[in-house]
């Protein structure tokens, strides 16, 4: 690890002060605003990363030191529903479209089913299956390099969506099912249309 630390310079002031031990105004306020964040967690087979997102604000502040994410249907695998009743240390990335700026939370996790808490979401009556209510341990504002050099937010460096065939025939490629990709294909856009919530 030394070696390691010889090939960087030392982090700035600014960049080792920065980490706060409880959500701000400027964060609280960037999370109402962010409809997408990436999920991290592990356990003792390895790490995974998923992505959430909702309308903004679908991440609720329960206090500064509190956040609750719905866990809205999905591909029903609990790959991070698991990992988190094996190692309930998770880190969140909050992204803002047309945001530089994304905000890093880590944190514990628990995996909460409390009618009270799923309550707290109602779309057309329907209510997350389970809700991650997350202890905040450290956050803080990232800077824009990254998205910047991605240009990921910049209109002209959109790809083609042609660029890659449709994601029912990437599937059928890669697993062994009956289905044709025509069926997976159109399963899936019924899921987007009738299974969001």
């Amino acid at each position: 690890m030394s070696t390691l630390r010889e090939c960087y310079p030392e982090p700035s002031e600014r960049a080792v002060l920065k980490t706060q031990h409880v959500l701000d105004a400027h964060m609280t306020r960037f999370i109402a605003l962010s409809p997408f964040l990436c999920l991290g967690s592990s356990s003792a087979e390895g790490a995974d990363v998923t992505p959430r997102g909702d309308q903004p604000g679908f991440v609720h502040v329960l206090d500064a030191a509190t956040l609750l994410i719905p866990d809205w249907p999905g591909n029903n695998r609990l790959d991070t529903l698991m990992n988190i009743e094996a190692n309930p240390h998770i880190g969140l990335l909050f992204l803002i479209p047309g945001f530089n700026e994304s905000l890093r939370v880590n944190g514990v996790a628990e995996v909460s089913l409390d009618p009270a808490l799923l309550g707290r979401w109602d779309v057309n009556g329907k209510h997350p299956r389970s809700v991650l209510k997350v202890s905040v341990r450290e956050a803080f504002l990232h800077c824009g390099k990254a998205i910047l050099r991605s240009k990921l937010w910049d209109e002209h460096a959109r790809v083609d969506r042609r660029a890659l065939p449709p994601y029912g025939q990437m599937l059928k490629d890669q697993i062994d099912v009956r289905d044709s990709a025509e069926e997976i294909q159109a399963s899936v856009e019924d899921s987007y249309k009738t299974r969001l919530y």
